[in-house]
């Protein structure tokens, strides 16, 4: 069964929380079945952002049915115990509703601009090291930190065995993709298709069949596919990605589909049923 979310950026014209609340709440009143944001610092030509955690939290108590969480945050340039605090809260305060979504982001200037090492192998690195780090902590059990002397962390989520981990990947490039067959679910880029080229069907059917291949079987693993449509096509936009073995799609809300007023009239119509 397809499932369908709202895309919602933190930047530019949707850098307004108030704005991302209301249109949370709209598309759980409309039968949508999440809404996720970005995970920006910076973003281009000096556009403003908002905090994704601090919207999500709001989402979170102004809503009690809709899944919801940050796709992707970058995991890399945050301190895990800190999301580890966030994530639990988040699932707590929403009544088990959160996805974490982890990657090793888009931008290198939100890594160099405050002295940290954009290097994308190093953020590999430090995405597999924190998610193994993070999981270790929400499960409540003692944890061994730098200082010697394990931690413990309580509460633990309310989602168990964990929050579900959807990890993000580039497609043909195998790490990402990869990794992310290690977790829960996967919501894959493409490098020569996106925001104005629809995902040929073919090229998502091989990432479907290489992480078939990884785990041995795709029993209990999202698949998530951002992309965009209107009333009158969607039904014909995502039936062949449903059939390749889409779980959900998230509809791509931003700018360049002219801004936070055609995200709303586009949420008020719903999703395809």
């Amino acid at each position: 069964m397809t499932r369908y979310a709202v895309g919602l950026p933190n930047v530019g014209p949707f850098a307004d929380p108030l704005a991302l609340v209301d249109l949370a709440v709209a598309a759980e009143e409309h039968g949508w079945d999440g809404v996720f944001l970005w995970d920006h610092l910076l973003y281009h030509d000096d556009w403003p952002v908002v905090n994704p955690v601090v919207v999500a939290s709001a989402i979170a108590a102004r809503t009690k049915r809709i899944r919801l969480g940050v796709l992707m945050a970058a995991l890399p340039r945050r301190r895990v115990q800190t999301v580890a605090r966030e994530t639990v809260t988040l699932d707590t305060l929403s009544g088990g509703r959160l996805v974490f979504g982890a990657g090793i982001g888009s931008i290198d200037a939100e890594y160099a601009a405050f002295g940290e090492d954009p290097d994308l192998r190093g953020r590999g690195r430090r995405l597999d090291e924190s998610l193994e780090q993070l999981t270790a902590l929400w499960s409540g059990a003692e944890v061994p930190v730098p200082s010697g002397a394990p931690v413990r962390m309580l509460p633990t989520p309310v989602q168990q065995p964990r929050i579900p981990v959807w990890c993000a990947g580039r497609w043909p490039n195998r790490p990402g993709v990869r990794r992310s067959a290690r977790w829960d679910g996967v919501v894959p880029t493409f490098a020569h298709a996106g925001r104005d080229i629809p995902v040929p069907v073919e090229d998502f059917a091989d990432v479907v069949r290489f992480v078939a291949a990884e785990r041995g079987s795709l029993d209990g693993f999202d698949i998530g596919l951002e992309g965009w449509t209107s009333p009158g096509n969607a039904t014909e936009i995502i039936t062949p990605y449903a059939a390749a073995g889409l779980t959900w799609w998230i509809e791509a809300m931003g700018w360049w589909r002219g801004g936070v007023d055609a995200a709303r009239d586009r949420i008020l119509a719903g999703p395809p049923r």
